[in-house]
């Protein structure tokens, strides 16, 4: 079986910013970025690992974009400039494969950000594999409703946390819904809590009545193929050999 690789690490990332930068006939406004957040995932698990930075744009952040996620100009007039925390940044994600829900916009945003540097910093895309959940929701759940809030209603995910956007906040629960929308359970509670035996293991009598096998039919065979085609379409189905 094609088990992937332990050392297949992911970086789940949101940013914020000061506004969008397209308008009316798709001109470019110059907004930058004044949030990031990451959160590193190995293996399909959450190591702990993250990035988070509060920026100074240098530039006033608009009115819209405070009402969505509550970052004043006071707030970040104090805060690093991105050319001071673009090492440590690039050194985080470098290599990785970058997780954004609607990833186009991130991206340009990290890339506008990257070219204002002395020297010229890279590309995204020449650094890392990109992945927009966006993408693989639309697959899965075509026609519907498929931003952030929603995906974590469809899948239980709680965000009560989520009064406005933030983007360390916000990447934390996006690595939970892809987890989900891309193979299942993301933790397993092996502690023993609510179980009445040690390690959450429960012995069964090996008298226990045996259970009936029934095989799957060729067509309940067929729409499981067709499910994991649409896990495949992450780059992480790990139940196909």
């Amino acid at each position: 079986m094609n088990l992937i690789s332990s050392a297949k690490r992911q970086v789940i990332l949101d940013t914020e910013t000061t506004g969008m930068n397209q308008a009316a006939g798709a001109i470019y406004l110059g907004h930058r970025i004044i949030e990031i957040g990451c959160v590193e995932v190995i293996n399909r698990k959450l190591t702990g690992r993250h990035y988070h930075e509060y920026i100074n744009p240098q530039q006033i952040i608009d009115e819209e974009a405070i009402e969505v996620h509550g970052i004043t100009n006071e707030y970040v007039a104090n805060k690093p400039k991105f050319a001071e925390i673009s090492s440590s940044f690039l050194k985080f994600i470098e290599g990785a494969e970058v997780v954004a829900h609607n990833a186009p916009f991130d991206i340009s945003f990290m890339d506008h950000e990257f070219s204002l540097l002395q020297p010229k910093g890279p590309k995204t895309a020449d650094i890392c594999s990109i992945l927009d959940t966006l993408d693989i929701a639309k697959h899965i759940h075509p026609g519907q409703k498929n931003n952030l809030d929603a995906l974590c209603k469809r899948y239980g995910i709680d965000n009560s946390r989520r009064t406005l956007h933030g983007a360390l906040l916000d990447a934390e629960i996006l690595a939970d819904v892809y987890l989900m929308m891309t193979g299942g359970q993301t933790k397993f509670n092996l502690s023993g809590e609510g179980s009445d035996s040690a390690g959450g293991i429960k012995r069964l009598l090996s008298s226990r009545t045996k259970l009936k096998v029934i095989a799957a039919s060729a067509d309940e065979l067929a729409k499981h193929e067709e499910r994991l085609d649409l896990v495949a379409k992450g780059g992480q189905c790990v139940w196909r050999g």
